[in-house]
C-alpha cells in the first residue's frame, strides 16, 4: 500500500531532553498527515507524562508505556497493567539488591527516593536519553510522587536505577523469564546504571502489530523511528527502521537508516528524504 504507518518515540527522537517539539518537526508531521500517511507517537513514557505541546501536533493514536497501552483515537486497542502481586515481587527482588525503583501507573510516577538523590548526583552518557529525561523531569518540577503514595492497584512498567551492574545482573536471574531487562547506555566512569522491565508478552513492536492491523495494513508498510534500546522491538517490526544521529550504537547497528539527531530536526530531514512530506 502507498499509505505509511509512521512511528515515532519522543525523548531522543521526536524531541532532545524533555524540550519541546521544534517547528520544522511540527510542521512534518502535519504535513505527512496531510498527505495521507498515519503518525503514531510509541514511546516508553506513561500517558500523564505526555504533555501537550506534543499532543497538540495531532497525531493518528498513542503507543505508550514501552507499548502496555495502545489507542487509535478514542478506540484502546490494548491496556495492560502488571497486577498488584507481581509488581510487589519485582520490587521485592530489586530492593533486596540494593536497586531503586520508579513505577509508572495509569495515573503517575512513583519512586524511590533514593533514586531521586542518585539521578542528581551523576552525569548521563550522551546517549542515554532515559536518563537524561528522567533528570531533566526533576529539574522541571514534574509531579513525580513518593513511594509511599502509591495506590498499589498495579502498574505499566517498573524502571530501574542502581549503582552497580551485578545488582541487575541478579535482578535478571530471578525476574528474566518473565520480563525483559532493558539496561540504557552507559561509559566507562558510569556511576549509575539505568533501565527498564518489560514483560515479555508486551513491547512496542507488538504495538505496531495491533495498530497496522486496525488500519489493514502490516508492519512492512510501518516507518519507525527511535533512539534506545527500548525502541528495538518496533525498530525490528517496521519495514522501515531509523534511528536518530544520537542513537545508542547497538540500536543504530539494527537500523535501515540512520539520520541526524534529534537536536538537529532528524526526524523533519529524514520524512522529506523519504518524500513523506512536503
Amino acid at each position: 500500500m502507498d499509505r505509511k504507518l509512521i512511528f515515532l518515540d519522543i525523548d531522543g527522537t521526536l524531541v532532545a531532553a524533555l524540550s519541546a517539539p521544534s517547528p520544522k518537526v511540527r510542521q512534518a508531521i502535519r504535513q505527512v498527515r496531510s498527505k495521507g500517511h498515519l503518525a503514531f507517537l510509541c514511546t516508553g513514557r506513561n500517558l500523564p507524562i505526555i504533555g501537550r505541546d506534543i499532543l497538540d501536533i495531532g497525531f493518528d493514536g498513542i503507543i505508550a508505556s514501552a507499548g502496555a497501552y495502545v489507542s487509535v483515537g478514542d478506540q484502546v486497542l490494548f491496556d495492560s497493567l502488571l497486577p498488584e502481586e507481581v509488581v510487589q515481587e519485582c520490587l521485592s527482588v530489586f530492593h533486596s539488591e540494593g536497586v531503586f525503583c520508579r513505577i509508572e501507573t495509569p495515573d503517575g510516577i512513583y519512586t524511590d527516593p533514593q533514586m531521586e538523590e542518585l539521578l542528581r548526583s551523576v552525569s548521563p552518557d550522551p546517549q542515554n536519553s532515559e536518563l537524561i529525561r528522567m533528570q531533566k523531569e526533576i529539574e522541571s518540577g514534574l509531579r513525580i510522587r513518593k513511594y509511599e503514595e502509591y495506590p498499589k492497584q498495579g502498574a505499566y512498567k517498573l524502571c530501574f536505577t542502581s549503582r552497580d551492574l551485578d545488582s541487575v545482573r541478579k535482578a535478571r536471574e530471578v525476574l528474566g523469564d518473565r520480563f525483559d531487562f532493558v539496561v540504557h547506555p552507559y561509559g566507562a566512569s558510569t556511576a549509575c546504571f539505568n533501565g527498564e522491565i518489560i514483560p515479555k508478552s508486551v513491547d512496542k513492536g507488538r504495538g505496531i502489530e495491533l495498530v497496522c492491523r486496525r488500519f489493514g495494513a502490516t508492519p512492512a508498510d510501518a516507518v519507525a523511528f527511535g533512539d534506545s534500546m527500548n525502541d528495538a522491538a518496533m525498530l525490528e517490526r517496521a519495514g522501515v527502521s531509523v534511528a536518530m544521529g544520537n542513537a545508542c550504537d547497538e540500536l543504530k547497528a539494527l537500523a535501515d537508516v540512520v539520520c541526524e539527531d534529534a537536536a538537529h530536526d532528524g526526524v523533519y530531514l529524514e520524512l522529506h528524504r523519504m518524500g513523506l512530506c512536503g
